[in-house]
């Protein structure tokens, strides 16, 4: 489990107040109307993959469950809203009594996901499922962005470390905090967000700025101070004036002089601007005719995926990256476009009663009914054939014979014999009380490196990646035929 709440940069802050307004003014209608106990379903999911990519990585659960297990309102939110004259005593003293007692299922972080999945579905009390959509999705929404662009990233790399170095670029404390977790759940060995080791266990890594070698007389006394204060993590930044001219020159004249013959290895070098395939190919050169080949060259710059892999295609000879403002603010395409919509509601003897959102744009078009996710698996290759989305109560016999269908094109149809299923969601929250014990980020690391490579390498591909399939089962798309026949009228000319 993190350690997030031994180090909370929201103390003090009121998070429970951290929605949309129009939450307290469809709760107060809710209550108004004696529907706030009705028992609602929503599910949280997005619609297209940023960057044209193949498939994203789910994160940010372990922060909905800090923020569901605190819901609670003061007495400053309560006279807060009562300034507001727009809600009735009545319902400001349910706020004041409010305890959360939702059902909550979820992905759980690391998992691959596609467009249309229900990675969050809550069950509960119209007004509690309602309420917390805006922290679901603004959670949800940024964590899964950056672990994404962290794996493309880190995928672009193949086996040379990336460092998450974007805390100074992120659009606040909470982006550079949480921007780096997720990063390193994407793929990235560490990051150079000090808080973020002591919240969550991931390593915190830097050495020096151009301003350490502007501060000495020379570049020479500089890196010679350096080793001397860090003599077995020696890692010196050569680009300050010129990196070929003098600060590789300089850089092997101190692990010369100053490390070797004391028994120190020197780490590496850095460069942070420049042509970088030009420079690296030059410098590892050099470095190895000077018999230096265990120094490792770090680059840093404004890199991205499309950059890193480019530059190594060019030969360029690269150990390790520093990658900032391009991942921690997916700067390709910063918004992830989840959404929190409606899908069912009960009776008052319980019946579960699907609903449906349509629009003309058919992406738009929302999967109704309480739902889970089958997972489905080539048994011979170990390989993800598609994802099922299903009614929560069916279940799949792994004994018959599959048939799954595209639920546009529905003459495309595939049969599958010999297979296996995961059952991608797990339960949260039972009746508001915490039910599942998150792991910590390395684990989820782990998880998302041995889950991604059980899908085909063609689905992984940054650029025009193959379509991985997302199907209806028979059953709920055939509810979904059923709901969009039944409201066809309000469509007529």
């Amino acid at each position: 489990m993190e350690s997030s709440k031994n180090f909370d940069i929201r103390r003090g802050r009121n998070l429970t107040m951290l929605v949309d307004f129009y939450e307290f003014t469809m709760g107060n209608g809710y209550f108004e109307n004696n529907m706030g106990n009705k028992i609602a379903y929503f599910d949280m999911f997005f619609r297209r993959i940023p960057d044209g990519g193949g498939y994203c990585i789910m994160a940010g659960v372990q922060q909905i469950i800090e923020y569901l297990s605190n819901l609670n309102f003061s007495e400053e939110d309560i006279e807060y809203l009562r300034g507001k004259e727009q809600f009735s005593e009545e319902f400001l003293n349910y706020l004041r009594n409010f305890k959360f007692c939702c059902d909550v299922w979820a992905v759980p972080e690391g998992e691959p996901i596609f467009p249309g999945e229900p990675l969050v579905t809550v069950r509960g009390p119209a007004i509690q499922a309602q309420f917390v959509e805006t922290m679901i999705l603004l959670t949800v929404n940024h964590q899964t962005l950056i672990a994404t662009k962290a794996n493309r990233i880190c995928k672009a790399a193949g086996p040379r470390p990336i460092m998450e170095f974007g805390s100074r670029r992120a659009q606040g404390s909470d982006a550079a905090i949480y921007g780096a977790r997720a990063a390193v759940i994407g793929g990235c060995s560490s990051t150079a967000c000090t808080i973020a080791e002591q919240m969550f266990g991931i390593p915190a890594v830097g050495t020096m700025a151009h301003s350490w070698i502007q501060l000495f007389p020379s570049e020479y006394e500089s890196f010679k101070a350096w080793a001397k204060v860090y003599p077995d993590n020696c890692v010196l930044l050569i680009d300050t004036y010129n990196v070929l001219k003098s600060g590789l020159p300089n850089a092997i004249k101190v692990f010369k002089e100053i490390l070797i013959p004391n028994g120190h290895k020197p780490r590496g070098i850095r460069i942070d601007s420049g042509d970088i395939t030009y420079l690296t190919k030059k410098c590892r050169k050099i470095l190895d005719e000077a018999g230096l080949q265990e120094v490792q060259i770090v680059i840093s710059n404004s890199l991205d995926e499309f950059i890193i892999r480019d530059v190594l295609s060019q030969g360029a000879c690269i150990d390790s990256f520093g990658v900032g403002e391009r991942l921690i603010t997916a700067k390709s395409e910063p918004v992830f476009g989840g959404v929190y919509k409606l899908s069912a509601v009960e009776d008052e003897n319980g019946t579960i009663i699907p609903k449906i959102k349509i629009s003309e744009n058919e992406e738009k078009i929302t999967n109704p009914g309480f739902k889970k996710i089958y997972r489905i698996y080539d048994k011979m290759g170990n390989k993800a054939i598609a994802d099922l989305i299903t009614l929560n109560d069916e279940k799949i016999d792994i004994n018959k014979p599959l048939e799954i269908f595209d639920p546009l094109f529905t003459w495309k149809k595939k049969k599958i014999k010999s297979y296996y299923i995961k059952d991608l969601m797990v339960k949260i929250f039972d009746k508001g009380h915490l039910v599942y014990e998150s792991p910590d980020v390395s684990h989820i690391k782990k998880l998302v490196k041995e889950e991604t490579s059980k899908f085909w390498p063609e689905t992984l591909r940054l650029e025009n990646p193959h379509h991985y399939y997302v199907d209806l089962s028979k059953k709920l798309w055939d509810l979904k035929q059923h709901l969009l026949g039944k409201y066809s009228d309000t469509y007529d000319e």
